[in-house]
């Protein structure tokens, strides 16, 4: 019987590439904070640097796909979806009241369950609040910070898109402000939060916004989020607290920024180097998840930062 490499030389084929190393496998997991079943995503040597990624509005951990893998060789990656998000408990607002504090909340008893003792961590959008809540409790805790389109400037909410969340802020009682917010969770808004801004549209998956919209459209889901668009309101207050946890602390951070956001432009980026020393800025040209389009460039960017300031 002939050898296949015989074989080969016979039929005059060349030798064939090694086949590339198998990419870390990605676990989809559960776990129970109080009454509620927190989804999460896991991949990478648990003896390794963790690192936290915490999503934004109307997403979920699947924003995370593709950078999770991208990581996992090196660090202990865990995403997980906040209560109302992804793959996690939707409770009744009768029997959880949907506000940041409870999802920092929620998250941080997640930390310890998972058993992170350190971690980094990597913020965009609605990450921002809840990432800081935690990093400001427990400074400790907190290696490195990655921020991607996430605010704790007032400067990065005073675009005209803020205005009717605002107004809402101002009068919370009045249905009219509430009913107004309303679009921001339809399928039109979805798309449009994923497609402004990018460079080219035509290479963004459709499958992205399509996920989170099915998210949304849960019976239910859509008052969920208007209570968090009040509920974002509790944040400006707190950014001179988050401020002084910058300047006081000094977490090394990375600055990977969509500069064509219209939600968080980079009016909100550049206020993070009057208190912080040891930080690196890149604007990117693309929009508000900037991980479709510049997920390369993004898990790039960390691995070198990382590889410096996280050990």
């Amino acid at each position: 019987m002939f050898r296949s490499a015989s074989i080969m030389a016979v039929l005059g084929l060349s030798a064939l590439p090694a086949l590339a190393a198998d990419p870390p496998k990605v676990r989809y997991k559960t776990v129970k904070v109080g009454e509620l079943d927190v989804f999460y995503r896991e991949a990478g040597p648990k003896d390794a640097p963790a690192v936290l990624l915490l999503h934004g509005f109307p997403t979920s951990s699947h924003m995370f796909r593709n950078l999770i893998p991208a990581l996992a060789d090196k660090y202990h990656v865990i995403a997980p979806d906040y209560p109302g998000f992804g793959s996690s408990s939707m409770p009744p607002r009768d029997k959880f009241a949907y506000t940041f504090d409870n999802l920092a909340g929620v998250i941080e008893e997640f930390t310890e369950k998972v058993g992170l003792k350190k971690y980094a961590l990597y913020v965009q959008d609605y990450g921002a609040p809840v990432g800081y809540r935690l990093a400001s409790k427990h400074p400790e805790r907190v290696t490195a910070i990655v921020v991607q389109n996430g605010n704790a400037y007032t400067e990065g909410i005073a675009n005209d898109f803020w205005t009717p969340i605002k107004a809402y802020w101002k009068e919370p009682n009045n249905k009219e402000k509430r009913e107004a917010l309303r679009p921001f969770t339809k399928l039109e808004a979805t798309k449009w939060q994923y497609t402004h801004g990018a460079k080219n549209v035509e290479a963004l998956s459709p499958d992205a916004w399509v996920h989170d919209q099915s998210g949304l459209d849960r019976p239910g889901n859509a008052d969920v989020q208007l209570d968090l668009f009040l509920s974002y309101g509790s944040n400006p207050p707190l950014y001179p607290k988050w401020q002084e946890y910058f300047r006081k602390h000094q977490p090394p951070v990375l600055i990977a920024w969509g500069k064509n956001d219209q939600i968080f432009p980079p009016a909100g980026a550049e206020p993070y180097k009057r208190d912080l020393k040891t930080i690196e800025f890149h604007l990117l040209d693309t929009g508000h998840f900037a991980l479709e389009e510049e997920g390369d460039t993004i898990a790039k960017l960390m691995r070198q930062f990382f590889a410096t300031h996280v050990k």
